[in-house]
């Protein structure tokens, strides 16, 4: 009788495979048992591969217990449960305070020391506790700016304490000045398109440093909507070059390396972004071999959300990313484009 698994999908190979590439994203889905030692792993655990003829897959360390096997020392599969807890207790000290707590503080809190905890938070976060805080009071700070009628207050709707720290968060992470976020764009020059595609209709804007929004099936409406009091100029001689150069990324596949772009996420968001455009055309990678990529191989699923949060698709090549499975998963425009993009790269 086979061993039980706790996801029925996961086959005795896929697993295995799993251990072989230390995919964090299987963790907490199994438990791999190694007869020659007696003790259970999670499949990311970085000791030595056992054989594969001394390998058992087990759903879960109480089912590895019972028959016979105690945790290992190392990668502790039992703390998986202790260690999400202890992050997302966190996540909701940060988003709860007024400041931004302390490493310490927050160690403290969950009972970890500091150094491990920092190592905890930013492989299952894709950050560091502080740059988490800040991230989120960059969104904050964004959202503030648009629904607050004067910039006075979306400083203390943020939680700043201070304007001195409100604009020095402001020039650091938006694309334009916080007077000008919250007057929906104004002062700033985006100039746009909609053009016929053999994938269908797309919409390209840019400002003068380079392609700001790339989507398919959007037009004038979807960008006044996102900058509603900026100067929007359709067309154009000036534009005209730089659109036959997105155009015929999107019609021939290669890279898109030499086409400036002009955007802006938080930085692990970025880090992804870049990750993506290290892509060769033809090729793929998983969630979890983007993490990895940016260093935080815990953080699929916040590769997930950063992939996903792309403004300029093909020239960030979002498409090229797919589920460890081999499925496609998720694609902002639909999966017959993504496929189809695909296709014709691998072609």
């Amino acid at each position: 009788m086979p061993d039980p698994a706790a996801d029925d999908s996961i086959g005795d190979e896929r697993a295995w495979q799993a251990v072989l590439d230390r995919d964090r994203e299987f963790d907490g889905r199994f438990v791999m048992a190694v007869t020659s030692t007696g003790i259970y792993c999670r499949p990311s655990c970085p000791a030595r591969h056992p054989a594969r003829g001394n390998m058992r897959f087990l759903a879960d360390g109480p089912a590895a217990r019972a028959a016979g096997f105690r945790p290992c020392r190392r990668c502790r599969p039992d703390d998986l449960a202790r260690d999400d807890a202890a992050v997302l207790t966190a996540i909701e000290r940060i988003r709860a305070s007024e400041g931004i707590p302390t490493l310490a503080e927050l160690a403290d809190a969950v009972g970890y020391s500091p150094a491990h905890f920092q190592r905890l938070f930013t492989r299952q976060a894709g950050l560091s506790p502080a740059a988490y805080a800040r991230a989120l009071r960059a969104g904050r700070m964004a959202e503030a700016l648009t629904c607050e009628d004067d910039v006075t207050g979306a400083i203390y709707a943020a939680g700043f304490s201070a304007p001195s720290r409100f604009y020095e968060a402001g020039q650091e992470r938006l694309g334009m000045t916080p007077s000008a976020w919250v007057d929906g764009g104004r002062g700033t020059s985006i100039r746009w398109a909609v053009v016929p595609t053999s994938l269908g209709s797309m919409l390209v804007a840019a400002t003068e440093k380079g392609v700001c929004r790339l989507a398919f099936g959007e037009d004038g409406e979807s960008l006044a909507a996102r900058f509603p009091n900026a100067e929007r100029i359709e067309g154009g001689e000036e534009f005209a070059a730089l659109l036959a150069q997105v155009v015929a990324a999107v019609e021939t596949p290669g890279r898109a390396d030499h086409i400036p772009l002009d955007v802006r996420g938080t930085a692990f968001q970025e880090a992804v972004w870049r990750a993506l455009r290290t892509i060769p055309p033809g090729e793929t990678r998983t969630y979890a071999q983007i993490a990895a990529a940016v260093g935080s191989p815990g953080a699929v699923r916040a590769a997930g959300s950063a992939n996903g949060a792309n403004p300029v698709a093909v020239l960030v090549p979002c498409h090229r990313v797919i589920r460890t499975d081999g499925s496609l998963g998720g694609y902002a425009y639909g999966l017959a484009i993504k496929q189809a993009l695909l296709d014709r790269e691998q072609s």
